[in-house]
């Protein structure tokens, strides 16, 4: 049920960005747009439609902020792939954006995708509430900056330099940014977009975050570069203090299944509905890229 209503939601936010995009000018930077959105298990954008079903929001509506999400999510990984960051060669198991075109390109397709996001919250067909829309607009920039993903790479960065690893407090802090910030927001759109209470989906959203990161911690241990489709074991290489550094693996997978619990349990006020939240959650700690 929840991988078909996952992939589902993946080819609804793919033909989305197609018809959005299908104005622009026909150039490089349009093509990496379109690359580097494409391939994702969409999981970001799955959560705004699904929180959006939940409280009875019109799927086309939702369609704006889940694709918005999409949008800045790949403009992150792009950006995150550059050589001034991580210096990966593969993403999804195809060549990162810069290694495909250049790092000029690269940076630019970033760029727009992150413009594009803020575009999609911001139009009318969105909602047609001008406050809804800036309500949007104000928590994806939160979520996405110096506040939120940013501070979390920043913060990453910092860690790569510093003379002794992160502790479990501050790894965990350092992640609820990076990983964590642009999943509560995904969670949180559809009862944005019914101008509803979001505080069992903000509870909901933050353990299922910090799990999804302790899973690719394991799988940056245990997986390979050809199934996860990225390089593996870049972490250890690098001396990073990781859940799995700091756990052990039989650790991090009984703290992970233990925020899944939590995760359901916040879950409660929408009984048998929220179901397909609930396989999601437990979808992230069983995943194998």
């Amino acid at each position: 049920m929840f991988r078909d209503s996952l992939e589902a939601g993946a080819r609804a936010v793919a033909a989305h960005f197609d018809h959005v995009l299908s104005e622009a000018a026909d150039l490089p930077v349009l093509h990496a747009m379109r690359y580097a959105t494409a391939g994702g298990k969409g999981l970001r954008g799955w959560l705004v439609l699904e929180t959006a079903r939940l409280h009875d929001v019109a799927p086309e509506r939702a369609l704006w902020p889940a694709c918005a999400i999409e949008a800045i999510h790949a403009y992150s990984l792009v950006h995150d792939d550059l050589p001034c960051m991580d210096d990966d060669d593969l993403r999804r198991g195809l060549p990162t954006v810069h290694r495909k075109w250049d790092e000029a390109t690269a940076v630019l397709a970033g760029d727009a995708l992150q413009a594009l996001g803020f575009e999609m919250v911001a139009d009318p067909r969105c909602h047609p509430d001008p406050l809804v829309r800036a309500d949007l607009s104000l928590s994806l920039a939160r979520a996405a900056g110096v506040r939120g993903m940013v501070l979390g790479q920043a913060l990453d960065m910092a860690a790569e330099r510093a003379d002794t690893p992160l502790t479990l407090e501050q790894i965990t802090a350092l992640q609820a940014g990076k990983t964590g910030a642009l999943i509560v927001w995904s969670a949180e759109a559809g009862a944005r977009l019914a101008q509803a209470d979001a505080t069992p989906l903000t509870a909901y959203a933050e353990r299922l975050g910090l799990a999804f990161q302790i899973a690719d911690d394991i799988l940056d241990v245990e997986g390979d570069a050809e199934t996860v489709g990225k390089a593996v074991g870049k972490d250890a290489g690098r001396g990073k203090a990781t859940f799995v550094s700091l756990l052990g693996l039989d650790g991090a997978r009984t703290r992970a299944a233990s925020l899944v619990t939590e995760a359901c349990d916040a879950l409660s006020p929408y009984g048998h509905r929220a179901d397909a939240l609930r396989e999601a959650a437990r979808f992230v700690i069983s995943r194998r890229n």
